[in-house]
């Protein structure tokens, strides 16, 4: 058996690359391991704030005036953590458009129709019997998209987990018995 006469003279010289090599074929599963475990704790984090989000916007709009448009685009702005029209911080997939409220009547599941004119008028169509279907006794708060209300769909941020696209961040909804409703006497 004979050897390459340079071989036991310098042995790095066989080496050489190694390595890059052995960087190499760690660092993609490392680095794709890594991305994944980031991408699945953000899908955590916008499955628990949406959660947040319709708590927070369900006890602000049981105590603020329906009719005050300025106000109640405010409350939904305030629900995303956010002074302005814009997108969650850290999870564009919502904003201030995909919270939607809802003022029930008695029952809990029907919308009211058609809307008291006023806060007063609210209680006023309370008391009346003849005006039952213009009562708010309920506020519900819904994070969702479209109409009929649909899950909030993921948009992962690297493009390697495209395939989970297909997740579906599910419809959060609370109910609140209506309180105040920026009712001031």
């Amino acid at each position: 058996m004979k050897r390459h006469p340079h071989a036991l003279a310098n042995p790095k010289v066989n080496q050489r690359g190694v390595a890059t090599l052995e960087f190499a074929l760690v660092a993609l599963p490392f680095f794709l391991l890594l991305l994944g475990v980031i991408e699945f704790g953000r899908l955590m984090y916008l499955w628990n704030t949406v959660q947040e989000v319709t708590r927070s916007a369900a006890r602000q709009a049981v105590v603020t005036d329906f009719t005050n448009t300025t106000a109640i685009t405010q409350l939904k702005q305030s629900a995303i953590f956010r002074s302005n029209a814009g997108t969650l911080p850290a999870a564009s997939e919502v904003s201030d458009v995909t919270v939607n409220i809802t003022y029930l009547q008695s029952d809990g599941l029907t919308a009211v129709a058609p809307m008291p004119t006023d806060p007063g008028d609210n209680i006023s169509a309370c008391l009346d019997i003849t005006r039952a279907s213009s009562c708010i006794k309920y506020v519900q708060v819904q994070v969702c998209t479209g109409s009929p209300c649909n899950g909030v769909p993921f948009q992962p941020m690297v493009g390697l987990f495209a395939y989970l696209d297909a997740l579906t961040i599910p419809v959060s909804t609370v109910r609140m018995p209506a309180e105040s409703l920026g009712f001031t006497p």
